[in-house]
C-alpha cells in the first residue's frame, strides 16, 4: 500500500492548480491521502477559500489524476477550505515576503513589461492589446494582462470576462485565467457592470499598486499592460512603479492620429521608459476587384500615420523606433471583442491575426536590450 500511496502522491504533483498555476501539492493543498486494502482512496483537498469558483476543476482534475494509477479502484474526495493560518503561510510560500513591493520592478526581474499606449481613443489599442497576448501565449509564452484603463476598460469583455471575479487569498489576489493569459481589470472588482469609476489620481494611483503587488502573476514572460489613452496620471504612476516597461504605441494612418500618438511616445521618453516600435491599426482594406479578381490594398483611411510616427519618434528620441506591424481593417477584429475570444484565437488565417502574430514573433525573438535599463546599481 505505501507503494500505491507514493504513486497517487506522484499523480496529485501533476495536478495544477488553475489560478496560481503550481502544483496543488507544493500548495499545501492536499492535507490527507489514505488508500484501503481494496484500493480505494480516500483524500482530503483544502480549496484556498470557500466557494472557489474553480473548485469543480480542481475536483475534476484530482479525480482524473487518481483514477488514472494503476490499482486505484475508487475516489472518495473530500473538498475542504483552508485556515486562516494556512492561507498565510500560502502567501507567504508564493510571494516569499509579507510587504508590498512590485516583483516587475526589481533589477532581476525576467518579465518583459510592455505598455500599450495611444494619444487618443478609437484606435483599437484594447484590440492590439489583447491579441498580442493571446499570440504570444501561443507561441508559449506565460502572459499577465493588466487592464491599467480604469475609467474606459474593455479587456474583460474582450475576454470573455464580464461576469469574472477574481480570487483573494489572505490579501492576495489572483488574477483571472483565460484562455492560457492571467487578466485583471478594474471591471473584474466592481459591484456591478453599470458601475461608473470616477477617481481622482491619488486613488488611481493605488489601484494600480495593488493590481501591480497585491496580485500574485507569478512567473511571468510578458505582462502586457492596456494604458488609458492620452498622457495622464496612469501612464505617470505607471512609469514610476515600472521603471523597466517598453512601450508599444498605437496608431492609425490618420495625420490627426499621428500627430497624438508621437505625444505618447515622448511621453514614455520623458519617464525614461524605451520606445519598442509603433502599430499602425486599421492601416488598409484589402478588397477583391470584381474586374480583376486580384486583391487591392485600399486606404480608407489615409496611409503612412505609422511610418511617420516611427520616423518623428526616431528622430526625437535618438534611437531607432521601427514600425513594427501594419493591420489591416477586419470586421472580425471587432467581432472578436464583442464575441469574447480574440482573432487571433479564433481566425488565425486572416490577415489581422497574421500581421498581429507576427509581431509576437517579432517581439518574442528579440534579445534584451539592457542599453537604459535600470540595474539598481548605485556608483560609489
Amino acid at each position: 500500500m505505501s507503494s500505491l500511496v507514493d504513486e497517487v502522491q506522484a499523480a496529485l504533483a501533476k495536478v495544477i492548480d488553475p489560478e496560481i498555476r503550481r502544483p496543488i501539492t507544493d500548495l499545501g493543498m492536499v492535507q490527507s491521502v489514505d488508500v484501503a486494502d481494496d484500493g480505494r482512496v480516500a483524500l482530503t483537498v483544502l480549496l484556498t477559500i470557500a466557494g472557489c469558483p474553480l473548485a469543480s476543476t480542481i475536483e475534476a482534475d484530482v479525480n482524473e489524476a487518481v483514477l488514472s494509477v494503476p490499482g486505484v479502484s475508487a475516489v472518495d474526495l473530500t473538498l475542504g477550505t483552508m485556515s486562516d493560518e494556512q492561507r498565510a503561510e500560502l502567501k507567504r510560500t508564493l510571494r516569499g515576503h509579507d510587504d508590498r513591493e512590485i516583483p516587475f520592478s526589481k533589477p532581476d526581474s525576467l518579465t518583459q513589461v510592455i505598455l500599450v499606449a495611444s494619444g487618443k481613443g478609437g484606435v483599437g489599442k484594447s484590440s492590439v492589446t489583447v491579441n498580442l497576448a493571446m499570440a504570444l501565449a501561443a507561441k508559449g509564452k506565460s502572459v499577465g494582462v493588466l487592464d491599467a484603463d480604469i475609467y474606459g476598460h474593455s479587456v474583460p469583455q474582450m475576454l470573455g470576462l464580464m461576469d469574472a471575479s477574481p480570487t483573494s487569498v489572505d490579501g492576495m489576489i489572483m488574477p483571472v485565467p483565460s484562455m492560457g493569459l492571467r487578466v485583471i481589470s478594474i471591471g473584474m472588482l466592481k459591484s456591478s457592470r453599470d458601475q461608473v469609476i470616477a477617481w481622482r489620481g491619488p486613488i488611481l494611483d493605488r489601484a494600480l499598486q495593488q493590481f501591480l503587488a497585491d496580485v500574485y502573476w507569478g512567473d511571468l514572460d510578458f505582462l502586457v499592460v492596456d494604458l488609458p489613452p492620452g498622457t495622464g496620471d496612469v501612464a505617470l504612476s505607471l512609469g514610476q512603479k515600472l521603471p523597466n516597461a517598453e512601450v508599444l504605441v498605437v496608431t492609425t494612418p490618420q495625420q490627426a492620429s499621428a500627430e497624438v500618438a508621437e505625444r505618447a511616445g515622448t511621453m514614455a521618453s520623458m519617464l525614461e521608459q524605451k520606445v519598442i516600435g509603433v502599430v499602425e491599426n486599421m492601416a488598409f482594406l484589402d478588397l477583391a476587384c470584381p474586374h480583376c479578381g486580384q486583391n487591392h490594398r485600399v486606404d480608407v483611411f489615409g496611409s503612412g500615420g505609422g511610418s511617420e510616427v516611427a520616423g518623428t519618434l526616431s528622430t526625437r528620441l535618438g534611437y531607432e523606433v521601427p514600425l513594427l506591424a501594419e493591420i489591416p481593417i477586419d470586421p472580425q477584429l471587432a467581432a472578436g471583442g464583442d464575441l469574447g475570444v480574440p482573432l487571433v484565437a479564433t481566425g488565425p488565417e486572416r490577415p489581422a491575426a497574421k500581421a498581429l502574430l507576427a509581431l509576437a514573433d517579432r517581439l518574442a525573438g528579440r534579445k534584451r536590450n539592457l542599453v537604459g535599463f535600470k540595474l539598481g546599481v548605485t556608483p560609489v
